[in-house]
């Protein structure tokens, strides 16, 4: 097999850059989410909501995600998780409210992600409700591309950083005073890196997990580079206030933008000419780079 050729599926090229958690007990919030320009909203059942407001949080992120306010964005809905009281429920709810995907937390196995996709079928979702799988657990890591594989209906997988430090007791350093802003998350590297092959291999999205501190825009944005340098699509947040940085930190430069530009012209004009090789700035340019491009101008646009 050449270089220019390849046997994994290719990444959706659908604009994910910022996934923003949204309060589901909180109809304000779900209100000010109208003018949020992330690329996606998961109205959240799970972490931010107690179990006393569980019943209520669910009515009011299903009637929001049913309405149809939120325009083009992606509007998905994070059900508790399967060892739940309330996952069948939730997923249940979500069926009928119709969001354009459903978070699923602490997906550990192909098995889970077939129970969740039965309870949907059996609830009645349409099919365009498609099934976001969270990473969070050491055995999610070890068996992420079975879970990426496991289902056509699951679209995305979701880093759940937090759960995923703390089940392997992991010590996230402090950042270094001589590099300010440089990322903290070197025991979590490998994980990453393993859930970003899974995506790839299987033709998935995938997100980056949450940056804790939102003061530190500093942080924050090394984190964002180095997601998107790891291969991520996105990343999910935790305030308002990061998305806009986080948009930009996924969208292609403008710089990227004019080369991807020129690597495809050049590429034609070598196609036309009846040349085997085209280069551009002095490097050769392959098949693959035309898809890269490609990919680049469809983020873009």
């Amino acid at each position: 097999m050449s270089e220019s050729e390849s046997t994994s599926p290719p990444a959706p090229a659908r604009r994910l850059r910022s996934a923003l958690y949204m309060p589901g007990a909180n109809e304000r919030a779900l209100v000010k989410a109208h003018d949020i320009p992330a690329d996606a909203l998961i109205l959240d059942l799970e972490d931010a909501v107690t179990p006393a407001a569980k019943e209520d949080a669910r009515a009011r992120a299903c009637a929001a995600a049913a309405s149809g306010a939120y325009g083009e964005r992606t509007v998905t809905i994070r059900v508790n998780g399967i060892a739940t009281a309330w996952h069948r429920d939730d997923v249940a709810a979500a069926a009928q409210a119709g969001p354009d995907a459903i978070v699923v937390p602490k997906v550990d196995s192909p098995a889970d992600v077939h129970a969740v996709e039965r309870l949907l079928r059996d609830c009645g979702a349409p099919e365009r409700t498609r099934i976001w799988a969270m990473l969070e657990t050491p055995a999610a890591i070890l068996r992420a591309a079975a879970i990426a594989s496991a289902s056509e209906r699951l679209e995305v997988l979701v880093m759940g950083t937090n759960d995923l430090a703390a089940e392997l007791y992991a010590v996230l350093e402090e950042t270094d005073p001589a590099r300010p802003g440089a990322p903290a998350r070197g025991p979590l590297l490998a994980a990453l890196s393993a859930c970003v092959l899974a995506a790839r291999a299987t033709g998935r999205a995938i997100l980056d997990g949450v940056y804790n501190d939102v003061r530190d825009a500093v942080g924050f944005a090394a984190e964002c580079r180095q997601g998107r340098a790891y291969g991520f699509d996105g990343k999910t947040l935790i305030h308002p206030s990061q998305v806009e940085a986080c948009n930009e930190a996924f969208s292609p430069s403008a710089a990227e933008v004019e080369h991807a530009h020129r690597v495809i012209e050049a590429f034609e004009a070598a196609e036309r000419a009846g040349a085997g090789v085209a280069t551009v700035d002095g490097r050769m340019i392959e098949n693959l780079h035309v898809a890269s491009a490609r990919r680049v101008l469809a983020l873009a646009g």
